[in-house]
């Protein structure tokens, strides 16, 4: 699973992170949300070992990221775009993941269809589009069948029936016993999708509980998050 206590950051003279905790747990989706701004990112590149937090604590399986030997077999992230080399083709990028982490080479394949590019292996990657580069960032996330997934905006530039997809796949992995956590800005979406709910507003945890317990008596779960972050829906 994951544990979060107590994460504090600051970057330069503004801090970023007040005091952050919450756990996503197996068997269940988490929907991770939050105003732009508001501490999704740092508080995902803390868990992923990308940035180190001033104070607290981010676990993985009870484990500091950089304390996980073989990473990619205990969790997949998905984050920015793909992570490939423009020129790289889709399959030579997963085969060089893989490589780093000691997987073997068939893993490869087997994503590829998971996520539906195995026609599109040999592409280069810079000539994918958004919706197809989500899709290569997600099979390298898969490529070490991992307990936990971190996805940041995975159904971005997907179209319909792709966001349909991602829907049953997460539903499917949670189903497995797995633990995935996610952000979306998609609240209806999530609102299909979740189990369980944190809301981060200016670097503090402003809500978190199960889906029921966060929308409580608000039509909808957007409505609860702009009630919980006190935006009202306006820019």
């Amino acid at each position: 699973m994951i544990t979060i206590e107590r994460v504090s950051k600051t970057k330069g003279r503004k801090p970023v992170l007040y005091d952050v905790s919450f756990a996503a747990r197996p068997g269940r989706v988490t929907g991770f949300l939050g105003p732009n701004g508001a501490g999704k990112t740092s508080t995902l590149r803390i868990l992923l070992g990308l940035d180190r937090p001033d104070a607290g604590t981010a676990l993985v399986c009870g484990r500091p990221y950089r304390r996980l030997h073989r990473p990619l077999t205990t969790v997949g992230a998905l984050l920015d775009g793909s992570g490939a080399h423009r020129s790289r083709t889709a399959r030579a990028h997963l085969r060089w993941v893989a490589a780093s982490n000691g997987l073997p080479r068939r893993r490869v394949g087997e994503v590829l269809e998971t996520v539906g590019l195995t026609a599109d292996a040999g592409r280069r990657a810079g000539r994918f589009s958004l919706g197809m580069s989500r899709r290569l960032g997600l099979a390298a996330a898969l490529l070490g069948d991992p307990e936990v997934l971190v996805l940041d905006e995975p159904v971005n530039g997907l179209d319909p029936a792709g966001i349909r997809w991602m829907r049953a796949f997460l539903r499917e992995q949670a189903g497995r016993g797995r633990t995935v956590l996610l952000s979306s800005h998609l609240m209806g979406e999530l609102a299909e999708t979740v189990d369980d709910v944190v809301v981060i507003d200016r670097g503090r945890i402003a809500g978190r509980g199960t889906l029921a317990e966060v929308t409580g008596d608000h039509p909808s779960l957007e409505d609860a998050f702009f009630a919980l972050t006190g935006t009202g829906g306006t820019w």
